[in-house]
């Protein structure tokens, strides 16, 4: 009976294809956006072919037969690829669960004069199916998370960028939460910048971190170290007067370190260290 269902779906496997595609066009959750229709009929009849070429009395009794093992390469390359395109779980878990449906349907018009072999049959495919559709979600959250871990990084790069404001002063503006590994990132680039540039002050404006507590006054104290044993002085501006409360009440010392409230603060002490005179030229007007 086993050995008659892989051939009978094997026999079937055009109208089973068929029956997939249709199924998919027709449903509510096609992505069009994400995906053209040829790409899905070739992704699809790629996984049908593997799927029934693999089918066996042993295959329905295992699932870690190795003869799927080529069916989950091809599921897990589907998973992350969808994964990485924007496809939702859902979409995703639906996109092999269709296919039992297609299953199904073949099977219904069959077997329906012999109502054990239908009961048997549905049963080893729904088996089979419910294998597939965890490896789908296994692979499919592996897929979102090298997203997010390649998005993170993406966006730690973004928000904090080195800017070059005058010949040998740099300034480095943080925005959000400095945990240890964005601290690193930070001394990353502006040791590498200072190195580039030779400059010899650094500005480290944190105006846009919303609370200094003693984990993030640490890892300032460490980016100010790290950048003096370099050469350069380091300035910390952006200290608004709730964060040099925090620092007090923490008890931090920040005494050896140079603090201003502002950027334009920062800029200008950074102005009289290297003997730099700014003033404004008031040009006269002619009429």
């Amino acid at each position: 009976m086993k050995a008659d269902l892989s051939k009978l779906l094997q026999r079937k496997k055009k109208q089973i294809l068929e029956s997939w595609i249709q199924h998919q066009l027709v449903d509510e959750t096609l992505r069009e956006d994400l995906m053209s229709n040829e790409e899905l009929r070739e992704q699809s009849e790629e996984l049908v072919n593997a799927l029934l070429k693999s089918l066996s009395d042993k295959v329905f009794a295992d699932a870690d037969a190795p003869e799927l093992e080529p069916v989950y390469e091809i599921l897990a390359g589907i998973s992350i690829s969808r994964a990485r395109q924007g496809f939702s779980p859902k979409e995703t878990g639906l996109y092999v669960f269709s296919l039992k449906n297609a299953l199904q349907e073949v099977l219904d018009e069959e077997a329906k004069d012999d109502p054990q072999f239908l009961y048997d049959s549905i049963k080893r495919i729904n088996k089979l199916m419910d294998n597939l559709g965890v490896l789908t979600f296994e692979t499919y959250i592996k897929g979102r998370e090298e997203v997010i871990l390649r998005q993170t990084d993406e966006i730690t790069e973004i928000s904090t960028p080195v800017i070059r404001v005058w010949d040998g002063i740099l300034a480095l503006p943080i925005i959000g939460t400095l945990d240890s590994a964005r601290t690193q990132v930070v001394m990353e680039n502006l040791l590498q910048e200072i190195v580039n540039t030779g400059s010899t002050i650094a500005i480290l404006d944190i105006s846009g971190v919303p609370a200094v507590d003693s984990l993030v006054a640490q890892h300032l104290i460490k980016t100010v170290s790290a950048t003096r044993l370099m050469g350069a002085e380091c300035i910390i501006s952006g200290i608004r007067p709730e964060i040099a409360q925090t620092v007090v009440h923490l008890g931090i010392d920040l005494s050896n370190i140079v603090t201003k409230a502002s950027l334009a603060s920062a800029l200008k002490y950074a102005f009289g260290l290297m003997k730099l005179d700014v003033k404004r030229i008031q040009k006269d007007i002619k009429s």
